[in-house]
């Protein structure tokens, strides 16, 4: 890490997956760029993520089967989908849009434009693999969904046509079809979903590690500070604890902490948190061959090197609260129903989604301030679409035009 220098060409407040792969985008463009995070690059949500590219996962959270089963899913402490009561009170806004983008033609529409966005992840992928020497860490196995109830599958219908009338690449397996690929699965006798072209990510920290060596091979810079204060003028001053940086252009990539810049830049944006969990445990052998996904249980089993990470639900409840041990609790008990024998977890993690009612990014600039360019709000997507977000952000700093930049934009929520 380096010291900062008093004015640079361009910030990007975040060192997350978003923020590394637009530093390391932007730097190989010539760029000076200055990285700010206050802690270890690609330590938060990047790290402790379900490892998948789910270029697949144009689905919105908020859709009209969610919708259905919104009541009982929040009354439930041990749902897929909670909430914090505590929190209801700040929440209450954010769940009205939620219902809101839950309806048939707001989930059609934002399907529609995560397809789009999509339709980059594994090429602009591809291009970052090599650019950071990340090979050796990516497993094209695919991801599959598994679907123990005859009702779980029928209730997935409508996902599964929009998917496929969206071009995504699906196959429906029999029971057997899935115990083929994944022989150590318990048995089960409904269906499979298989998505054989997204990616499993096999470390994710070393994942974050290179990036962030890439980006700093190519003459980008690190600081470990805490941004608490933006304005926007001629260029953009960057403000907080023994930090003063005069920037020409910021890239807000802050993920879930990035709200209270955006409204110093002069948007409301109803930016909200997932609170994400993970569990870790050790194996000798794989486990599994690629990311499975109990649809009932709403969590990823992922193989990564020497141990199996099982990942995800959706709890919302801000920044600030501990770790819900009813949440691990969960996981663990999920996990068991297919490896019984699995053993203790070797660890255990809580992080934060930045989590937006349409499930959509935000990606362009302010509308206060073309200065100011937003890169967050990414969802369960933001390390599927983190290179694709820094193409993005290099196209919009060199006055390239966009594909369907309206649908991303912080205007929407005007």
């Amino acid at each position: 890490m380096t010291s900062a220098p008093k004015s640079v060409e361009i910030a990007i407040i975040g060192a997350g997956v978003v923020g590394l792969a637009t530093a390391l985008r932007l730097a190989g463009e010539g760029r000076e760029v200055l990285v700010i995070d206050p802690n270890e690059p690609g330590s938060g949500a990047s790290f402790g993520n379900a490892g998948t590219i789910a270029e697949y996962a144009c689905m919105p959270v908020g859709n009209p089967g969610v919708l259905r089963a919104l009541p009982k899913l929040l009354l439930d402490p041990d749902s897929p989908f909670s909430l914090r009561w505590a929190a209801l009170f700040q929440l209450a806004p954010w769940l009205v849009r939620f219902v809101r983008q839950s309806l048939p033609a707001a989930t059609r529409a934002n399907a529609l434009a995560l397809a789009g966005l999509l339709a980059e992840a594994l090429p602009a992928w591809g291009e970052m693999v090599q650019e950071a020497g990340l090979q050796d860490l990516m497993r094209r196995n695919g991801c599959l969904y598994v679907y123990r109830r005859d009702s779980d599958f029928a209730a997935s219908e409508g996902g599964r046509a929009l998917r496929a009338e969206l071009g995504v690449h699906q196959q429906v397996l029999t029971a057997d079809e899935v115990a083929a690929l994944e022989p150590r699965l318990a048995a089960f006798e409904a269906k499979g979903l298989y998505f054989p072209d997204s990616i499993n990510v096999s470390d994710p920290r070393t994942v974050m590690a290179r990036l962030a060596a890439a980006a700093a091979a190519k003459g980008a810079q690190f600081m470990r500070a805490s941004v608490t204060g933006l304005a926007a003028g001629a260029g953009v001053r960057l403000s907080g604890p023994g930090l003063v940086i005069a920037a020409q252009k910021v890239v807000i990539a802050a993920g879930a902490r990035s709200r209270p810049l955006t409204a110093q830049a002069g948007d409301r944006i109803p930016l909200d948190t997932e609170r994400g969990y993970h569990l870790e445990f050790p194996t000798t052998a794989p486990l599994l061959n690629r990311p499975v996904c109990p649809v009932d249980l709403g969590f990823y089993m992922t193989p990564m090197d020497g141990r199996l990470r099982v990942a995800g639900t959706v709890e919302l409840g801000g920044l600030n609260a501990p770790p819900n041990p009813r949440r691990l609790a969960l996981l663990g008990r999920g996990v068991r129903q297919f490896f019984p024998d699995i053993g203790k977890p070797s660890s255990q993690w809580l992080g934060f989604r930045p989590s937006l009612p349409d499930s959509r990014p935000v990606i362009g600039p302010s509308t206060e301030s073309p200065d100011v360019i937003y890169a967050f709000g990414h969802g369960h997507l933001g390390l599927t679409l983190a290179p694709v977000t820094a193409r993005w952000v290099a196209s919009l700093i060199a006055g390239r035009s966009l594909p369907s930049a309206a649908d991303f934009s912080a205007a929407r929520f005007g």
